[in-house]
């Protein structure tokens, strides 16, 4: 039984691990998406002069999205001073709760981007299983990095990947 045990434990201690991981440079699907004000916009259309971006899947339901977002917002204006990132947060919510989405991140005074993904088109084109999902985009708009969980400080391990991203 003991031994059942710890390879259940290790199992369980890779997977956090595994979580982060580099990309094969893959540039992100062509999905309509909403901004919070109703209009609509491309995904493939994302830019940012050649600088990095992070995309950030969250719901208003995941307490582990919001706890990583409000975690970034914190130190967001430097990161943005040192590498010129753009954050794009992607609400997965469905039509019934989005308006939720738009007043938590007004309250929350994000100063990311913030579009709704209603029917998760983009999510499923960019095989996101579960929330919080982030990626870092270089300023190519390559996919280099990625992380599909969340850990207290992991807002850190972000910040690496985009300084990366952004040659410093």
């Amino acid at each position: 039984m003991k031994k059942v045990f710890s390879v259940v434990a290790l199992l369980l201690v890779a997977s956090v691990f595994t979580g982060f991981k580099k990309t094969d440079n893959q540039k992100l699907p062509s999905v309509t998406l909403k901004t919070v004000d109703g209009k609509t916009i491309n995904s493939a259309d994302f830019k940012n002069d050649g600088k990095p971006i992070v995309i950030s899947f969250w719901a208003t339901w995941c307490a582990p999205c919001k706890k990583e977002l409000n975690s970034i917002a914190e130190d967001y204006p430097d990161w943005q001073k040192e590498t010129g990132v753009k954050l794009i947060a992607i609400s997965i919510d469905d039509a019934r709760n989005s308006p939720n989405a738009k007043k938590y991140a007004n309250d929350k005074a994000w100063e990311y981007e913030v579009y709704l993904d209603e029917n998760q088109d983009f999510k499923r084109a960019m095989n996101v299983n579960n929330v919080p999902h982030t990626f870092v985009l270089n300023g190519n708009g390559e996919i280099v990095w990625q992380v599909n969980s969340f850990v207290e400080g992991g807002h850190k391990d972000i910040y690496e990947a985009v300084k990366k991203a952004a040659g410093k």
